[in-house]
């Protein structure tokens, strides 16, 4: 996906594909590809592919969150979706809730290199982040991992009536199928998995959850206990 293409399909999306908006994706390509070649960030450093596998689909998320004032990307890593929804999002306050500091480091350097106001970087683990229980309007995680610890680890982060929105690959329908006790031990129901091709045909699965009720208090446990029993 080039940068004409990249901007058709920006607007495609209905995002306000401007000079800034355009300006600030060329840049964080280039400061994650520089960045790469001293810590792993992503296997994906092709120009084209960092636009499509990266950008865009981080992007699709849009029309679901355009309306929210407060995100928080759970496993933030290099930054997706979190901080390219960051930059399409002036008006929307969005945390980036990362584990591991170089990554942190990433972060905040790719943010105070954009001028953004609007984000802020966390270090700190999901089931941790207590502060923020049932705080936050969307949740989102994209390669993190698998559904069912996904849910115990995000769900508990949105509020009553929010979206978590976890961002899977071809196999995205059978954890919802395994994560359906999970996600609705922990207050939400499925509303759709939104299904969609890249230019390589890499299916990709978004699952939309709303929180219809809160979690218990008891969740999330510790990360070791939710691996050896899951919900």
């Amino acid at each position: 996906m080039n940068q004409v293409e990249f901007k058709e399909a920006l607007q495609g999306l209905s995002i306000d594909a401007t000079d800034f908006v355009l300006a600030s994706f060329e840049r964080y390509a280039q400061l994650l590809v520089e960045k790469n070649k001293v810590m792993n960030l992503t296997a994906i450093i092709n120009r084209e592919e960092i636009n499509e596998k990266h950008f865009y689909d981080s992007l699709v998320l849009y029309p679901f969150v355009k309306d929210k004032k407060s995100i928080c990307d759970v496993g933030s890593g290099a930054g997706f979706p979190g901080l390219a929804l960051a930059i399409v999002l002036p008006d929307s306050e969005i945390t980036l809730l990362e584990p591991t500091l170089k990554r942190c480091n990433f972060l905040v350097e790719v943010i105070d290199d954009l001028g953004l106001k609007n984000v802020v970087v966390v270090n700190q683990r999901a089931e941790d982040f207590s502060t923020k229980r049932e705080f936050f309007d969307v949740v989102t995680a994209r390669a993190v991992a698998n559904l069912n610890l996904l849910s115990e680890l995000c769900l508990p982060l949105v509020k009553v009536d929010g979206l978590f929105i976890a961002m899977k690959g071809s196999k995205g329908l059978e954890e919802v199928e395994e994560a359906f006790k999970a996600i609705s031990v922990l207050g939400g129901v499925v509303q759709s998995c939104e299904r969609s091709l890249l230019s390589d045909d890499s299916l990709r699965y978004n699952v939309i959850v709303k929180k219809e009720k809160k979690s218990p208090a008891k969740y999330p446990r510790a990360y070791g206990a939710m691996k050896k029993r899951p919900l």
